[in-house]
């Protein structure tokens, strides 16, 4: 039986969702168990230490979450957690993950700078070998976001503007930096999803108006998100092309995948999003 159901938009696939064949593709992701999950700091506007959280809680709905993704058919690897990491939980966070090259991540802030090694550690154990420990800051693919051969790149409030070149040299891809300019959005992958090479779906108002011109450009099809979805986390979404891992409680955004003849997920984690987490954050994509 799975842990969660599909949702089922307002209005059935129509027409629409029929013109498009959507096909899931397995993928290989790193995890990090919220072993040791708590809010103790303030380091984003969802982060509030005065209010209790629940390592126990969080931990159970973070395993629905790994198991959703093996009954989906992708590979979920683990990462040890550490003792005084408490955000160590939001993997893709961790570093970045093109073609097999390794992009480490290094954290603005004090609290999570040891997690950027401990990453490092992982791959560089499991034997990757092009791996590159950044001048810049970037926070992985909270604000690296791989769409088809370009890399979507934040900016704003975490990830410094010039670690985008330094990406773009290591990978060998085009990266398009992306301005985000609500801080409840601090990173790109909370105001930003992809679903496909050349499908994402986005809130506007959490980017620059050159951003949202750019995107318009890129994307002139794409999914746009309400406030009210994007502030229940309904863009920290995970898509593996045809299904897509989202909060139940996003329904606009549910009702319009559906439409696109995706499959959305309704997949809660109230505890984590006390953090400023969601699905998004806890997965790691290891690409090749």
């Amino acid at each position: 039986m799975p842990y969660s159901d599909p949702i089922t938009p307002a209005d059935r696939p129509g027409p629409t969702a029929e013109r498009h064949h959507r096909t899931a593709t397995p993928k290989r992701i790193l995890m990090c168990a919220p072993r040791y999950f708590d809010v103790t700091y303030s380091i984003n506007p969802w982060m509030h230490p005065e209010k209790p959280s629940d390592a126990g809680s969080a931990l159970v709905q973070w395993e629905r979450l790994r198991d959703l993704y093996r009954e989906l058919g992708h590979t979920v690897e683990l990462i040890e957690p550490i003792p005084g990491l408490p955000d160590m939980v939001f993997a893709a966070n961790g570093a970045t993950v093109v073609d097999g090259k390794v992009l480490a991540a290094r954290f603005r802030h004090m609290e999570r700078t040891a997690e950027g090694p401990a990453y490092l550690a992982w791959f560089r154990e499991q034997g990757y070998t092009e791996v590159h420990w950044p001048e810049f800051i970037n926070e992985g693919e909270g604000d690296y976001l791989l769409a088809g051969r370009r890399l979507l790149a934040g900016t704003g409030f975490r990830t410094d503007p010039r670690s985008h070149a330094e990406a773009q040299e290591f990978f060998g891809v085009p990266v398009t930096g992306l301005s985000l300019v609500d801080p409840r959005f601090y990173h790109l992958d909370t105001a930003l999803a992809v679903l496909s090479d050349d499908d994402i779906m986005y809130f506007p108002e959490a980017f620059s108006a050159g951003s949202q011109a750019v995107l318009r450009e890129l994307f002139p099809d794409a999914i746009l998100a309400t406030e009210a979805d994007a502030e229940v986390f309904g863009l920290n979404a995970f898509c593996d092309g045809r299904h897509v891992l989202l909060p139940s409680t996003a329904t606009h955004l549910s009702a319009q995948l559906g439409k696109r003849g995706y499959e959305p997920i309704g997949i809660d984690l109230p505890e984590l999003l006390k953090a400023g987490g969601g699905a998004k954050c806890c997965t790691l994509e290891l690409r090749g």
